[in-house]
């Protein structure tokens, strides 16, 4: 009878989140509220934090859990805190994949993202995210695409939207044009085994570019993103200082706007020194070229498709350099020499103006050429000291100066190139200017499930582009189309979608066929969330300026250039049309590692997703959300490993076990307390004031998991000192009740019960957090490393503030250190205070 009791006593004990998590999450959701942010009068300061939304594809994976444990972690610490919190969730709904499984399943693509969003909506429900679904935002849905159907009609205003025939990235399986920043290697960013192929097509574009100095220059203040995210940024827009010159073509060029060749160079400096004129294959000049020389024009027809192939490899840089020379001749506008004119394949004709001036000498690239052709190399700048003869290439700049420069001779390689520049501009053949990497971005895409272009076409109008009223809003795509991933746009297969009324004339029009690229829905989201039932506008502007900017923005940073940086345009360009007053989108941003299994990063492409559900039915929510964030810091990729779940699983047990064992224990604390007692509350106050560091920037929720799992073995170990009374019910309970909130971040459902347990009132994340008490935490001991000749021999505890001398002579007298100095004279004893003693023996 007595085994039995005892093994019921067990089973009483132990912790079983397959009844206690959904009994929570039970009582979560019969309250709309709970988790939802307080008005603008609240007398709170206010904290917004989200985490990127998600795509719905149907099913999370443990990087998601990673993601959102991380976002939940924080927003729950800020609410103890006393913040006035935002921590929103909504759906990235629109793209390619809605497609796919429209011609893999037959299904409706808003069939299938819908009833994939409800899936992993009770997912994150499941494992006690704390989102305001209040303020969700779906942005398939015409309530939202309205909107951005309004920006662009409102960016076509201001001269932001454009149309015109471009060279575009083309991807064969989406079978839609890609944005740059959506071109990874030369490939598809979705696609990575998919050659992006380069197409000739007419395309809605918007200015990026007119923001390309504001973009730069705020990276500068943009002090809590990561410099990685600021550095891909910088690079990326890739500014670049110098010089546009006139080169005439000498001879008679047919084509009127062929009689000169303008180059872009950053090295003005250099110009005495160039032997010959390049241009890209499908430079002007060159086709002016070409349409009178057969021959000359089947050789640059060659070297255009050696660039392609290059393009759609992802390095044109690594092209094996080809050229032909034209017969023709340009005139150096510095010194009137006639240098021959080249196309060559690896000058771009996007990059700068699609021609540069060779200058061999100078230019390792240009060097190559000259040497693989024979062309002259002509050597034009030296060090600023003579080191005898310098092999060239030669590319130096700060200590260097000019030869054989004509009046620039022995100038500093730097000012000469501000004079030079000068003397172009004055004379009318140049001019100093800045030319960037960053292109306007194409947002034309021929696909279904996408936002409409709300723009029509008219014979009244010839080729121009129609805008629709405001009023028209939203353009709804027709329920269900016929996807074939042929043909271009699946809308222009669809007449009463296509046929409609021109707003100009009253006449019949033809709507717009393309979509917009999905990186728009996503541009602005996080505004939408301030005001997500508005009807009348994308958002109210007093709401989103109490809310904005984001005080922590989380997610990946393969969103580095594609999100981010068109979230930051959006920013300003909603702050120019004066809806918001922020400049930037996010204060700080937080870019998690991610999970790796196998090998590789978890996702379904490559087979080795871990489903959240599988976890949480073995070892429940909080087990799972809590290995998430302590395998690994949380900017570090995490390794995954099963079995960590369930070691977090039986962590909780234990703590579950002594929890329900203490939490009827009563009593006071003592005037004056033990030993025992002074070292456990000395721990847990060290404890409280570790992960509130931790939660303060730092941010290492794993040594904050580790910090409270040391806390509970010291906790388990003074069990017995407890139980014969040598610790007070009063230390007990503090501890007790500070343990279940330390863990409220990281183990919600279980701190919830705990709490319940030892008779807490509130929610968990509504009670205020721990304060440390700086006395209590204070060390009375510090141990002290002995060494010998450099080499530990002991480690010895002393009481905080002994003297140096005690200290040296206790360590002296040491067995084991007398032991290894006897015999030996001690000729010094060194001291670092505070860290070690080391004795100096002969």
């Amino acid at each position: 009878m007595p085994e039995m009791q005892t093994n019921e006593t067990e089973k009483q004990a132990r912790y079983n989140p397959a009844e206690i998590e959904p009994k929570w999450q039970q009582r979560w959701d019969a309250d709309p509220t709970l988790y939802a942010a307080e008005g603008h009068d609240a007398g709170k300061p206010k904290y917004y934090c989200i985490e990127m939304l998600p795509y719905p594809s149907g099913q999370l994976h443990m990087g998601h859990v990673r993601n959102y444990a991380i976002g939940d972690a924080l927003a729950r610490h800020m609410w103890m805190r006393g913040y006035n919190v935002l921590h929103p969730m909504g759906w990235d709904a629109f793209g390619l994949p809605a497609e796919n499984a429209a011609l893999k399943n037959n299904t409706p693509p808003r069939e299938w993202t819908l009833s994939n969003i409800a899936a992993m909506r009770k997912q994150m429900q499941r494992l006690g995210l704390s989102y305001d679904w209040a303020t969700e935002v779906t942005t398939c849905l015409p309530e939202y695409y309205r909107w951005n159907q309004w920006f662009f009609l409102k960016m076509y205003e201001a001269g932001l939207a454009y149309r015109k025939k471009s060279k575009v990235n083309w991807c064969p399986d989406c079978q839609t044009v890609l944005a740059n920043e959506q071109v990874v290697d030369g490939r598809c960013w979705r696609h990575e085994d998919t050659i992006v192929e380069q197409r000739d097509l007419t395309q809605w574009f918007l200015r990026i570019t007119k923001y390309s100095d504001e973009l730069l220059d705020g990276l500068d203040k943009l002090e809590g993103w990561p410099e990685k995210v600021r550095t891909m940024q910088r690079n990326w827009i890739g500014r670049s200082e110098g010089t546009l010159v006139d080169f005439a073509v000498d001879g008679e060029v047919k084509a009127e706007d062929c009689a000169k060749i303008t180059v872009f160079t950053t090295r003005v400096d250099t110009i005495f020194g160039a032997t010959s004129v390049q241009l890209a294959p499908e430079h002007a000049v060159a086709k002016a070229f070409a349409a009178e020389d057969a021959a000359l024009a089947e050789k640059i027809e060659e070297l255009l498709a050696q660039q392609t192939l290059a393009r759609e490899s992802g390095d044109v840089g690594a092209i094996e350099k080809h050229g032909v020379d034209t017969g023709r001749f340009a005139i150096n506008p510095f010194n009137g020499e006639r240098v021959p004119i080249w196309v060559a394949n690896y000058i771009l004709a996007d990059y700068g103006t699609g021609a540069i001036m060779s200058v061999p000498a100078h230019d390792e690239r240009d060097f190559e050429f000259a040497q693989k052709y024979g062309l002259p190399v002509k050597q034009v700048i030296t060090p600023k000291v003579d080191a005898g003869d310098v092999p060239l290439p030669y590319t130096a700049e700060d200590d260097a100066v000019l030869i054989d420069s004509g009046g620039w001779t022995g100038e500093n390689c730097v000012e000469a190139q501000q004079k030079m520049a000068g003397f172009a501009k004055a004379n009318g053949f140049g001019t100093a200017t800045v030319t960037y990497r960053l292109k306007d971005w194409g947002v034309s895409r021929q696909r279904y499930w996408g936002t409409p272009i709300p723009m029509v076409y008219c014979e009244c109008s010839g080729e121009n582009p129609i805008p629709l009223p405001e009023s028209a809003l939203p353009v709804v795509l027709p329920p269900q189309v016929d996807i074939t991933q042929q043909g271009g746009s699946p809308l222009g297969r669809v007449p009463e979608f296509v046929n409609t009324t021109c707003p100009k004339c009253g006449g019949p029009a033809r709507r717009e066929t393309d979509t917009m690229d999905t990186f728009v829905d996503s541009s602005w989201y996080f505004y939408r969330y301030t005001d997500s039932k508005n009807a009348n506008a994308p958002f109210a502007s007093e709401k989103a300026n109490y809310w904005f900017p984001i005080d922590q923005y989380i997610g990946g940073v393969e969103h580095a250039i594609l999100h981010l940086i068109y979230s930051r345009f959006w920013t300003k360009v909603m702050r120019d049309l004066g809806l918001i007053k922020n400049d930037e989108p996010a204060t700080r941003l937080f870019t998690q590692g991610m999970v790796i299994k196998d090998g590789a990063k978890m996702s379904k492409s490559k087979g080795n997703v871990v489903s959240p559900d599988d976890m949480i039915a073995r070892y429940g929510a909080d087990a799972t959300r809590m290995y998430a964030l302590f395998a690994a810091p949380p900017d570090r990729d995490l390794e995954w490993q099963e079995e960590g779940v369930a070691g977090i699983s039986r962590f909780l047990s234990r703590v579950y076990r002594l929890i329900t064992k203490y939490d009827s224990i009563a009593g006071d604390m003592p005037e004056s307390a033990s030993a025992a007692e002074a070292q456990l509350r000395r721990k847990l106050h060290q404890t409280i004031a570790k992960i509130t560091l931790d939660f303060s920037g730092r941010w290492h929720f794993n040594t904050s998991i580790a910090a409270v799992m040391e806390l509970v073995n010291e906790f388990a170990a003074a069990e017995a000192l407890i139980d014969a009374g040598k610790i007070s019910g009063g230390a007990v309970r503090e501890l007790l009740r500070n343990l279940v909130l330390l863990l409220s971040p990281f183990a919600p459902f279980f701190a919830a019960e705990m709490w319940e347990q030892i008779g807490g009132e509130g929610a968990t994340f509504r009670t205020a957090w721990p304060i440390a008490d700086e006395e209590l935490a204070r060390e009375s001991e510090m141990e002290i490393p002995v060494q010998v000749n450099g080499k530990l021999v002991s480690v010895l505890k002393f009481p905080i503030g002994l003297a140096e001398n005690a200290i040296k002579a206790a360590a002296q007298a040491d067995e084991k250190v007398a032991s290894r100095v006897a015999g030996k004279n001690v000729v010094k004893v060194i001291m670092v205070p505070g860290k070690l003693v080391n004795l100096v023996v002969k």
